[in-house]
């Protein structure tokens, strides 16, 4: 027998959580309905789709074999709704964006806007973690990322190279004396992230301006920021941050710059969605323009 489309999908979203509760929260439906659609699949294949373990529900082969023919469905239906919703004026529905918690705060939420404002059906979702953001549980519809994967079925696209320096208030400075050389640097109090939660090796500035001690720490920009702007210390900002913080000051521009980039990931399968690339396009030149606009503003 065929399968109902509707129990696949079911399938698909316990295969990506392992658990009936988790499926059923992102399904919106409870997790005794998860477990028996996933029964009735099971019964109409005549096959056991998943095991259960301490780690939550397991794919058998059989369900590996069925996931990788109904990851291909998915996308498929995907690609069919993108290319009609695409082929209209004005783009609609909702697009999730997952991005770290620096992009999501200080570029995001201008770009959307203006995304928004040329697509008034359109519905976007900013999701803010300090993490890599799991494009193969359908986390969101693409992702902002500091570095290329190179593992997955992916796109991979590089948006922008942007800048970061050393920054603290006047105050600080006037306090613990002025930095003048890179020997200086050691003896101040440094802000940055917790040491052991840094998801990316490009997030690791301090290691490679040759800082060994966060004294105060955070996984989150923003409280990063904060910290300084209460002339606590010293931590290395995005340039693009600094336009919304206007009492930070760079510190030694001329000795320590430093450079990242952003890619924006996708689906390798939505590479046929026509909503989806028209919506990564109009995010991709937004994200450009604002890099330039706000690092514009902070030149030393």
């Amino acid at each position: 027998m065929t399968p109902n489309w509707d129990d696949m999908r079911i399938f698909l979203a316990v295969a990506r959580e392992e658990s009936l509760s988790s499926a059923g929260r992102v399904l919106k439906i409870d997790p005794a309905t998860v477990g028996r659609r996933v029964a009735r699949l099971e019964s109409t294949l005549d096959s056991i789709l998943f095991t259960k373990s301490q780690q939550g529900y397991v794919l058998t082969p059989a369900g590996q074999r069925l996931l990788e023919h109904g990851l291909h469905a998915e996308e498929a239906i995907r690609a069919a709704a993108g290319a009609v919703a695409g082929s209209t004026r004005s783009l609609s529905g909702q697009i999730r964006i997952g991005a770290p918690d620096g992009s999501a705060n200080y570029l995001l939420p201008q770009v959307c806007a203006k995304i928004s404002d040329a697509n008034p059906d359109l519905d976007i979702q900013i999701l803010a973690l300090p993490r890599v953001i799991n494009l193969s549980r359908r986390e969101a519809d693409m992702a902002l990322t500091v570095s290329a994967p190179t593992a997955g079925r992916l796109l991979v696209k590089k948006v922008s190279d942007y800048k970061l320096h050393m920054v603290a208030t006047e105050d600080y400075l006037r306090r613990h004396g002025p930095i003048q050389s890179v020997t200086d640097l050691k003896g101040h109090r440094w802000i940055g992230y917790i040491p052991d939660m840094i998801f990316d090796r490009e997030l690791d500035y301090l290691n490679d301006i040759g800082i060994d001690r966060v004294a105060l720490a955070s996984n989150s920009v923003s409280v990063q920021l904060r910290q300084v702007t209460l002339g606590t210390g010293v931590c290395v900002a995005h340039d693009f941050t600094l336009p919304f913080h206007p009492g930070l000051q760079k510190i030694l521009t001329d000795q320590v710059s430093l450079t990242r980039s952003f890619y924006l990931v996708r689906h390798e399968g939505d590479q046929r969605n026509e909503r989806l690339n028209r919506f990564a396009d109009a995010l991709t030149r937004g994200i450009r323009e604002e890099v330039l606009r706000l690092e514009a503003g902070t030149d030393a």
